[in-house]
């Protein structure tokens, strides 16, 4: 196995993630918090889509999907069109709201493609290239890659929790 396929297979892996945590869900069910504070499921998934868009986008040095396939209009939210969910309020996660589950999923979906068709391009050496040099020691891309997926697995795991919380009620 080399980079590529590790990296494949990580990716994939958030994609099933995220597919079986949202696929068949109400709007109601998307938009329920377990408490006052607690983050939906349409949240989670919205946010980490766009953290993955954000961050493989800048380092790919292409635009996001986000704008690109013009995401930001068909969510409509009240937000900077750039805004990736980062230090969001609880008044901010209650204002994700979307019609359905197949919006959250095409947008990942969509992001998801754009992912594998920039590490597709990968080696082993391209890991090592510094992407973001305003941490000590600076991030690679590989660390940037890394810490994506970390980020994704932990909310679509989130989210798959919530899930299941809601459906045993």
């Amino acid at each position: 196995m080399n980079s590529v396929d590790l990296l494949t297979d990580a990716f994939t892996r958030v994609q099933e993630t995220v597919h079986s945590a949202v696929e068949g869900l109400s709007p109601t069910d998307l938009h329920a918090r377990l408490d006052g504070g607690a983050n939906t499921i349409a949240w989670l998934v919205w946010h980490l889509t766009r953290i993955q868009d954000d961050h493989v986008s800048d380092a790919a040095g292409i635009e996001q999907v986000w704008f690109t396939r013009d995401w930001a209009s068909r969510f409509d939210l009240p937000f900077e069109k750039n805004a990736t969910g980062y230090g969001h309020s609880d008044a901010d996660v209650a204002a994700v709201q979307v019609g359905s589950p197949e919006l959250l999923l095409g947008y990942y979906d969509d992001v998801h493609e754009q992912t594998l068709d920039f590490i597709s391009g990968l080696d082993g050496r391209a890991l090592n290239r510094v992407v973001d040099e305003a941490w000590s020691p600076p991030v690679t891309l590989g660390v940037r890659l890394i810490s994506v997926i970390s980020d994704d697995l932990q909310h679509a795991g989130q989210a798959a929790f919530v899930r299941g919380v809601l459906e045993r009620r």
